[in-house]
């Protein structure tokens, strides 16, 4: 998203907390009226499925199918919403007329498939992150997006939280000056591990040829789902893309960061089948308006970021180390440290008596709430595809540098490499026939 268009949220934002965005009952452009249910389906109902599902029930909008590829899922959950319709075939979801808006809640190697056909079909769409499982199905889905001009958000939903927006404030507000560096780390791992030479029958609950989706075809084993699938490139992509959007977030909003000028990586040996034991990626980003350029690193599996020497010191490394998740912007002031729920401006003692800026990013009314709103023509979504597009594609480049062994180059306004090397075979995935992006309508129904 645009710098302006997310300031005109914020500013529509300000505007509806003070009751100036009165509308209630009248016909938006979009065609529904604010005090109107939304027709909804949630595609993925287990799992973050299931958080989503959560999230919705206790808006007030009308659930009205349910799909998902194991019919102990749809038992289930079908019990604690009897009045919604259920599927397995998504594609039966998407010819339904009446649902308004989708829910993707699936692997991320459905993400694309799935929500560019919900877009095609004229639905809004809510996806989890990453926002596909490709640097192309990335941009495809973002130009679909830009088309079908529907409400979309993805499921980044700690960006909704006012710990988010406090730091932000702190960087763009200079508290700690002009950052020129910021790192990212996590303690989990999705990485390692080989293909099973077992083939077990397919559980009859589950329709395992649409689990495989667009993937390449292999035999079933439960290694691979319900949450496995992770690890395996054919379906995920590792720790980076797992907890990637939610962390580096951060610092894409903090610092206003677009598409990275350079990505580079490293991590224990390369697996054909499966992601990095460990892992660290760096993006370079060019100067953007006043704000220099800067340095985004990641680090996953217990890493943590070696510090610049005038800021290495016992307090600060006795902190980092603290944290088992955290994000630290590297000022020329000093530091600020955060993670989902808390911050800290360091050394202590260089912000004694700080006074922290007036809050001016408005709190939110709740991640899925924006994007009902949105849907409803009320305001836009901070995370819609545009934004979060851009850094599901940084996520995604950073698996592409580490798996190719090569530092790229990235023409940001051509969004493709500058120069076509080793690494141009992960920007894409051949799918499996009648699976291709660019007719998924036209699907075979079985």
């Amino acid at each position: 998203m645009s710098k302006t268009t997310r300031r005109q949220f914020l500013k529509a934002s300000s505007l509806a907390a003070c009751g100036l965005l009165a509308g209630t009952g009248r016909r938006l452009s979009s065609g529904y009226a604010l005090n109107e249910k939304l027709q909804l389906a949630v595609i993925g109902i287990a799992g973050r499925g299931a958080g989503n599902l959560g999230a919705l029930a206790g808006l007030d909008e009308s659930i009205v199918a349910l799909c998902d590829v194991d019919q102990r899922h749809l038992g289930r959950v079908g019990e604690e919403f009897p009045k919604a319709r259920r599927y397995q075939d998504f594609r039966r979801v998407l010819d339904d007329g009446d649902i308004d808006a989708v829910v993707v809640s699936t692997p991320d190697h459905t993400h694309a498939i799935i929500t560019l056909s919900a877009l095609r079909a004229g639905k809004h769409v809510y996806c989890e992150k990453p926002l596909a499982h490709t640097a192309e199905e990335v941009l495809t889905v973002q130009r679909v997006a830009r088309e079908a001009k529907r409400a979309t958000q993805m499921g980044t939903q700690i960006h909704a939280e006012a710990n988010y927006r406090r730091v932000v404030e702190l960087v763009q507000s200079g508290a700690i000056g002009a950052v020129r560096e910021a790192h990212c780390w996590v303690g989990k791992n999705w990485g390692g591990g080989e293909r099973p030479k077992e083939t077990p029958p397919v559980p009859e609950y589950l329709d395992y040829d649409l689990w495989l989706g667009p993937a390449p075809g292999r035999p079933y084993h439960p290694i691979y789902l319900p949450g496995n699938w992770r690890r395996w490139w054919d379906f995920g992509g590792g720790t980076l893309a797992d907890m990637g959007c939610h962390y580096l977030d951060l610092p894409f909003w903090a610092l206003e960061l677009g598409e990275p000028a350079t990505i580079a990586a490293r991590g224990s040996t390369p697996h054909p089948e499966t992601a990095s034991e460990w892992l660290i990626a760096e993006w370079e980003f060019p100067a953007r308006g006043k704000s220099p350029p800067c340095k985004l690193v990641w680090y996953d599996s217990g890493k943590r970021p070696e510090l610049p020497e005038a800021h290495d010191n016992p307090e600060v490394r006795a902190e980092i180390e603290r944290w088992g998740n955290g994000v630290l912007f590297v000022g020329e002031r000093g530091l600020l440290l955060a993670d989902y729920g808390k911050h800290r401006l360091l050394p202590a003692a260089s912000f004694e008596g700080f006074q922290a800026p007036d809050p001016h990013i408005p709190d939110s009314i709740g991640h899925h709430k924006e994007w009902i709103q949105a849907c409803k023509g009320q305001g836009t979504t901070l995370c819609n595809f545009d934004y979060s597009g851009t850094l599901s594609l940084a996520v995604i480049l950073g698996n592409v540098a580490y798996r190719s062994g090569e530092r790229l180059e990235w023409d940001s306004v051509r969004h493709r490499l500058k120069s076509p090397n080793e690494a141009t075979r992960f920007l894409s995935t051949p799918a499996r026939p009648g699976w291709e992006l660019s007719a998924p309508r036209q699907l075979q129904r079985r």
